[in-house]
Parts: structure tokens; sequence; C-alpha cells
């Protein structure tokens, strides 16, 4: 089973840049979007056999996630039922026979670290959730996440170390994560790989420089290590400040 997620920075903008071409291309079983920017009724994508899965938030042109699966789910969930966070349409849960898929769009602590309280809740939170589903069966959670874990995930991490998406707090929230029976793919599969990013600024030609954060990633429950097949950073893909990423399992 392939899986591709991709922080698309807007779908409709993404749209008028080859989005529909990859996709097809690309042929996952399950695709997932953060990001998507946009209210109900303002898009409608053909997507063949697709089941269509939306979470918009109540604020126009902001957040918002969708699943895209050939697979019909037992159930599908829209948020994490606290309404404090599921006004901003960051997450959408999948229940197959044998796992959960969960897609998240994590809030950002934003410019002087504003947001930072709020996000430091939100991982308590969201991460009791996904504890939560774990104990009744595995769980695949992917999207962005808007923390680079460790200092080898961003190209310049001594500048950063108390900007958004690196600071401490952030870092060990992730640890934390992780520590309670959860796998960070790519790190799986590539411990030492240099150089690995998901996100570039539009700013200072950090893109052409490859002067990147991986702050997108799929996670899994280690309960399905040996399902684990591979895990690729689609970096060649345009159409986003943000590349897909994808994870195969068995």
């Amino acid at each position: 089973m392939k899986f591709i997620s991709w922080n698309v920075n807007g779908i409709r903008a993404c749209v008028t840049k080859g989005f529909l071409d990859y996709f097809k291309e690309v042929d996952a079983d399950i695709f997932c979007l953060q990001e998507t920017k946009l209210q109900e009724g303002q898009i409608e994508l053909d997507l063949g056999d697709y089941h269509q899965y939306w979470n918009y938030a109540q604020k126009k042109g902001y957040s918002g996630t969708a699943i895209f699966t050939k697979l019909q789910p037992l159930n599908v969930a829209y948020g994490i039922n606290i309404e404090e966070y599921d006004n901003e349409g960051r997450v959408i849960t999948l229940e197959f026979e044998d796992f959960y898929f969960v897609t998240v769009y994590t809030p950002n602590s934003q410019s002087e670290l504003k947001r930072l309280d709020y996000r430091m809740k939100w991982e308590d939170t969201f991460r009791h959730y996904l504890i939560e589903l774990d104990n009744k069966k595995p769980v695949i959670v992917c999207g962005d996440l808007n923390v680079a874990h460790k200092e080898i995930d961003l190209k310049n991490p001594k500048a950063n170390r108390k900007n958004a998406g690196f600071t401490d707090e952030e870092r060990s929230k992730f640890t934390q994560f992780l520590e309670n029976g959860f796998i960070d793919t790519y790190r799986y599969f590539n411990p030492e790989k240099e150089g690995a990013y998901s996100w570039w600024s539009y700013r200072f030609n950090a893109r052409k420089n490859n002067s990147g954060w991986r702050i997108d990633y799929f996670v899994a429950s280690k309960k399905i290590e040996d399902r684990l097949v591979s895990v690729d950073i689609h970096n060649e893909i345009l159409g986003s400040d943000h590349c897909p990423i994808e994870l195969v399992i068995k």
C-alpha cells in the first residue's frame, strides 16, 4: 500500500501548478492534504474512484485537511472531539479493518512564539488521542507536524534554536510522542541522512539552495514495524512550499 501526504499551501493554487497530473501519476492508495485553505463548495476535484473526505476550518482561506482513499473506511472522524481545536479543520481519522489512518496539520507556534502555549496543549491532547487509538489497533499518522525534531532535520539549527518549529518545547513533545510507541518512519530508514527536507521558505532562494526543514512526517505505530517497506521525500515535485512525502507498507 502506498500513502502520500502533502501540505499543498492552498489546493486551488496547487491545482493550477500540476497537482492533478502528479496525483494521477503517483497512484497512491491514500493521498492526504494539509493546508487546503478553502471552504466547502469552493472546488470540485474529479479523482475517479477515490472517496473524498474534507475537513474545513471555520475561518475562510485557512488551514484545512483532506484525505482521498481508494479503500472505503469503516468509519470517518473529523477533529479530536475538543471544540477548541476542531474549528480549524486540522485532523481527519479513517478507521480500517486493521489500522487507523490519521492526517494532521499541527498548529504553528507563529512568530515570537505567540501561539506556543496553545501548541503545547494541542501536543498533549493530540498525543493522548493517538495513544487511545493505538490501544485499539495500530495507527499511521501523517502530515505537517510543524517541527524539525533533530538538528539533522533542518539546514540552520543553531540560528533557528528558539524559532517556531525548532524550540526545545516542540522538539521534546515530538520525542515524547515517539516514546509512546511510535516510529518516525523516515529516520527509521535513513537515520543519518542529511539534507532531507520537505519545506523551504519562499525567500532567499531557499529551495534552490536546499536550505530547508523536514517538518512533514509519516509516523507509525511500532506494532506495524514489520510492515514498513519504504519512505521517500519527493523534493522534485513543485507546486507548494512543501513537497509530497511517501510511505509504503505491506
